[in-house]
């Protein structure tokens, strides 16, 4: 009886989760509508995502952000944004991050998701990762979105990994387009997601939502061959904050 429950109010969070991500939606509907209508208007809309958006879900669901910076982002600068991913809270932890825009590359599933998915295609470099083709022009594409003085954001395991698996391998996407670009690499560690809202649907609770940002880590020049090395050292950054 307990445990059913205990299952019940962990359903009844993830509904109220859920409620939380569509109401500020339709409440500044005509404004995010006329934001993600151009990209010139992007900042705007930013700021309206991480604002308005990703704010009041993490307080209203009892997450609120606890951020630690070993180094702080600049203003106007451009960054490869990567963390470990098991949650949709890490979209909006990684909103709150960042106070300078950046572009979120993900799957184009998420365009499915009612209302959420039609923001997403607008805003978002969106990538089929069994086409060859939608992989190289996701370059062309963040090579514009870096031309216009925004980040870049990747969540390297290629999705969400396994509940059993800690950190999945990374892929080499967000690495050749930070060495390609000479763009520095802001490894994050996103310590709470998976017991807040995992993606197993009765699972998860309030609390406090805890993120490292280590020091930026600046990339090999293209003519070094050093992708492998530059990979697996970002990526032993982020494990050892999760072991």
């Amino acid at each position: 009886m307990r445990n059913l429950l205990t299952k019940t109010v962990q359903l009844l969070f993830r509904v109220w989760f859920y409620l939380w991500v569509a109401i500020p939606i339709f409440v500044f509907a005509p404004f995010l509508l006329i934001f993600a209508a151009s990209e010139k208007r992007y900042p705007q809309f930013y700021w309206c995502a991480r604002n308005l958006w990703a704010l009041p879900i993490l307080y209203a669901c009892g997450c609120p952000p606890r951020i630690r910076y070993a180094q702080k982002l600049e203003c106007g600068k451009s960054y490869m944004l990567v963390a470990n991913h098991t949650s949709m809270l890490d979209i909006m932890l990684m909103l709150r991050v960042s106070k300078t825009p950046f572009v979120f590359v993900g799957k184009k599933e998420l365009v499915k998701i009612p209302v959420f998915g039609y923001f997403y295609k607008r805003v978002c470099i969106m990538v089929d990762r069994s086409s060859v083709r939608s992989r190289t022009a996701v370059y062309k594409r963040a090579q514009r979105r870096l031309d216009q003085g925004l980040g870049i954001c990747i969540f390297p395991e290629g999705g969400v990994p396994e509940p059993h698996i800690v950190l999945d391998r990374f892929k080499d996407g967000a690495f050749k387009m930070a060495i390609d670009h000479q763009i520095p690499v802001v490894p994050m560690t996103f310590y709470d997601s998976k017991k807040r809202l995992p993606f197993e649907l009765t699972h998860g609770g309030p609390g406090k939502l805890r993120a490292q940002v280590h020091c930026f880590v600046d990339p090999p020049q293209p003519n070094q061959n050093g992708l492998e090395g530059f990979r697996e050292g970002i990526r032993n950054t982020i494990l050892e904050g999760l072991v």
